[in-house]
């Protein structure tokens, strides 16, 4: 068996493809994000503006965030020192779970190194904890719910993407006395459509079945404190478990669940992605503490991103550019090729400074390759008038189709 031959061929049918993907070498400027510095591969320095950031609200350089993270860094030391059952639970880690449940109204929250271990961990021990589970997981799920769910080695129903219908359909079908829980997420972040969370929680009291839900890139950016969608929609007390990230619009690293006290002690028991895996720093848990705890007094910032979501995507239709808009503070842009994905990608980092990452199978499906927009509260009216006359102009240069601008 030659192996280098055999990394070669699947390295080779990505390139092919025109899906390989690379890293871009950036430093942001503390203090002065979005802009950043770009290594290009011939080792020079350039600056760019970064628009495809999952730092939504610019927290990340937030002085409350750095102050917090420099007093913890001097008084700790680095790293945590161990698993949070050896040693590795500190003021810091207690603090940032504190905060987490009282932004969700729960009794407890249970940190994870990020919003994907937390998913898997989670779902992956559910079975265990309620035998002969049964879980019912949206087509569109995130790949580490997808995976907690194919590891968990119980049985799983996928229903077809927000359809409602078709979930009570699989619901009926199944034995009501066996357990049951419905896995969504509020915002899908390719599309920045919303999950129905008030029917599939009217369907889940009605077949008597948990829910969970991914509020990863809703946290901090809806409701009057930032605990995402449910809370907006003031649906929080019907979910069972939450989960969410501290690595977007908080700004920082990690993830975690929020549940009543009985099911995070459950988890925290049995998860090994939890037990076996060293906690969070103790600087880092400090940051996010901070950021939680400030964006719930701080909600100008999340209508400030709203605004400029808004602006963004008037202007690009105004263009004839094919966006997605369901109204959240994503903005996708629909190229449907890999090669003038990456291409257009490409072009906006080298000739315009921009930088936004192309986005390809198997993230979205074939033929609907995009680049996706992150616009922020630090997005100046000068960025956004750059950014839209580069697409204006790249458009037209590769020959790309708008839509009918209506009168």
């Amino acid at each position: 068996m030659d192996y280098t031959a055999k990394l070669d061929t699947a390295i080779a049918r990505l390139h092919d493809e025109g899906r390989y993907r690379t890293f871009i070498d950036i430093e942001r400027r503390n203090g002065h994000f979005p802009h950043a510095v770009w290594t290009r591969p011939d080792g020079t320095a350039s600056d760019i503006t970064v628009w495809c950031g999952n730092d939504y609200l610019g927290m990340g350089q937030n002085p409350v965030v750095l102050s917090a993270m420099h007093e913890a860094l001097d008084a700790t030391g680095a790293g945590s020192g161990g698993t949070r059952n050896i040693s590795g639970t500190t003021v810091y880690h207690k603090r940032l779970e504190a905060e987490l449940a009282d932004l969700h109204g729960k009794e407890s929250a249970l940190l994870f190194t990020s919003a994907y271990i937390a998913n898997d961990a989670t779902l992956s021990t559910l079975p265990r904890l309620f035998p002969g589970l049964i879980i019912y997981s949206d087509e569109l799920n995130h790949a580490s719910m997808i995976e907690g769910v194919r590891r968990n080695g119980g049985a799983k129903r996928i229903f077809r993407h927000n359809d409602v219908a078709h979930l009570r359909q699989l619901l009926e079908a199944d034995d009501p006395n066996v357990p049951k829980i419905i896995v969504f997420e509020s915002i899908y972040s390719m599309d920045g459509d919303f999950g129905p969370i008030e029917a599939i929680c009217d369907l889940a009291d009605e077949f008597n079945a948990l829910t969970y839900i991914d509020e990863v890139h809703a946290v901090g950016m809806y409701g009057p404190r930032g605990a995402g969608v449910a809370e907006r929609d003031r649906l929080m007390h019907r979910l069972d478990i939450i989960n969410g990230t501290l690595a977007k619009a908080f700004g920082v690293m990690g993830g975690y669940i929020a549940a009543s006290y009985k099911m995070c002690d459950a988890i925290r028991s049995y998860a090994p992605g939890f037990i076996f895996t060293t906690s969070l720093p103790p600087a880092v848990a400090a940051g996010a503490a901070a950021s939680v705890a400030y964006l719930k007094q701080t909600p100008e910032l999340r209508e400030i991103q709203q605004t400029q979501a808004r602006i963004l995507k008037t202007r690009l239709k105004a263009m004839g550019l094919p966006i997605i808009d369901h109204g959240s503070h994503i903005v996708p842009v629909i190229v449907g090729d890999p090669v003038h994905t990456k291409k257009l990608s490409d072009m906006l980092l080298m000739d315009h400074g921009i930088y936004v990452q192309p986005i390809n199978f198997p993230t979205v499906p074939r033929g609907t390759e995009r680049l996706r927009f992150t616009p922020s509260p630090v997005h100046g009216p000068g960025e956004m008038d750059k950014l839209v006359k580069a697409m204006d102009a790249l458009w037209s240069h590769c020959a790309l189709n708008r839509a009918e601008l209506s009168a």
